[in-house]
């Protein structure tokens, strides 16, 4: 116990003489605040004050226009003149600000970067960049920055970026970015990209990509993508993609695409417009007008306003025009002669 609170009275000694020294630096005119008491030499060694270029240990208050430090940077406070400073090394503050972090950085509040972020970083709110934000970052609340995100980041929130993610990236409610997103994405709620999202994305909610996804998507709600979708999806409601799906779609009430390379299922409902695979569905299967189906095709009602060429099985199995077989209990071929149009059981039709 003794040797408890002799610990915490030195830790308390060793902070106290910094905090009165950056208060009185802060404190003195701007001119003298600009100088530095640097030894054993005036860029190497130990600095106390607003050193532009150094090397080794230093401390100060807040910077101001530095140039370039390299070591040990000691940063009290945040600071908006420091938007060219480049910080080799550890980074250590309240909110350590510079426009380039590179190494360990390190912030009781958070940590920021003009342009780039590179390495180590730690911050109880959070971090980010106006550009690069790269390596690995924890942030309480989230994690972000304005370009590209690249790495391995957890955000307690979010994690987010206004261009491309590559890593792993995990968000307590979301996950987003404004370009592409690559890699494994988990958030709490939603995940997302304005364009492709490749690789694994896991969400309570939705996930979804503005453009193509590939890989595997797995959803509570919904999973789709713009465009394209490659790969396995999996929606506790939809899956689906607005121009093309490759893959296997699930889908709890539905899955489907206009042009379907595989297997779309849904709880309810499956279907498309031009599908070489299977559409496999409880309620309903269609496919639009003037489309087809190449394949299999399985559901209570399964209504094809095209082409069938395959096999359909269910109730009721309706089609314009049959290469192939119906197998229900009632079978409807539009292009049929009248005698076969409609037949119990089974309607078969080769071209």
């Amino acid at each position: 116990m003794k040797d408890a609170n002799l610990s915490q009275r030195q830790l308390q000694g060793l902070f106290l003489p910094f905090l009165l020294l950056g208060i009185y630096l802060y404190l003195l005119p701007t001119q003298t605040r600009a100088q530095a008491l640097n030894f054993p030499t005036q860029h190497a060694g130990i600095s106390i004050g607003n050193s532009k270029v150094f090397s080794g240990i230093r401390f100060n208050f807040r910077d101001r226009d530095v140039n370039k430090i390299t070591g040990l940077n000691f940063t009290l406070w945040h600071s908006n003149q420091n938007k060219q400073a480049q910080v080799n090394g550890i980074s250590v503050g309240v909110l350590p600000t510079a426009g380039y972090l590179r190494g360990i950085n390190v912030g009781i509040l958070g940590v920021a970067g003009e342009q780039e972020v590179r390495g180590l970083t730690l911050g109880l709110l959070g971090g980010g960049s106006g550009d690069k934000l790269c390596g690995l970052g924890i942030g309480g609340l989230g994690m972000g920055s304005g370009g590209e995100l690249r790495g391995i980041f957890l955000g307690g929130l979010g994690v987010g970026s206004g261009g491309d993610i590559k890593g792993i990236v995990m968000g307590g409610l979301g996950a987003g970015s404004g370009g592409n997103m690559s890699g494994l994405v988990i958030a709490g709620l939603g995940a997302g990209a304005s364009g492709d999202l490749n690789g694994l994305s896991i969400a309570l909610l939705g996930t979804g990509a503005g453009e193509d996804l590939k890989g595997i998507s797995i959803a509570g709600l919904g999973t789709g993508a713009g465009k394209e979708a490659t790969g396995f999806l999996f929606g506790g409601l939809g899956a689906g993609a607005g121009e093309k799906l490759t893959g296997i779609a699930l889908g709890g009430l539905g899955a489907g695409a206009p042009h379907i390379e595989g297997i779309a299922i849904g709880g309810f409902a499956a279907g498309g417009f031009e599908v070489q695979g299977a559409n496999l569905a409880v309620g309903w299967v269609k496919i639009s007008d003037g489309g087809y189906l190449k394949g299999f095709s399985m559901a209570a009602f399964n209504q094809i306003k095209g082409d069938l060429n395959g096999l359909s099985l269910g109730i009721f199995n309706y089609t314009r025009h049959l290469n192939g077989i119906q197998i229900g209990v009632i079978n409807y071929v539009k292009d049929n002669p009248a005698p076969f149009k409609i037949l119990p059981i089974m309607n078969i039709h080769f071209d």
